[in-house]
């Protein structure tokens, strides 16, 4: 297991409740640790309409978390 930190943006903070938190994971991608994240937050977005970023650039979600490391889930934001 490693912890690592994970952020929430607009939608997803909703939801959550929190804008971040620190999350023990054994998750072998990051897909699989938002589906993890997702079953215990309730939030409603398929893992495909999200952007996720690693330490403030943008990853793949077949990458593995990395101790230490800052994950951001982006959802889609709509402005005016």
């Amino acid at each position: 297991m490693s912890a690592v930190e994970v952020l929430y943006f607009a939608s997803l903070r909703d939801a959550a409740g929190i804008a971040q938190e620190w999350v023990e994971t054994d998750a072998a991608d990051l897909a699989s640790l938002y589906e993890t994240l997702r079953a215990r937050h309730g939030f409603g977005l398929a893992r495909e309409r999200l952007r996720v970023a690693v330490d403030g650039e943008f990853a793949s979600w077949s990458d593995a978390p990395r101790a230490g490391s800052e994950i951001a889930f982006i959802p889609p934001v709509s402005g005016g």
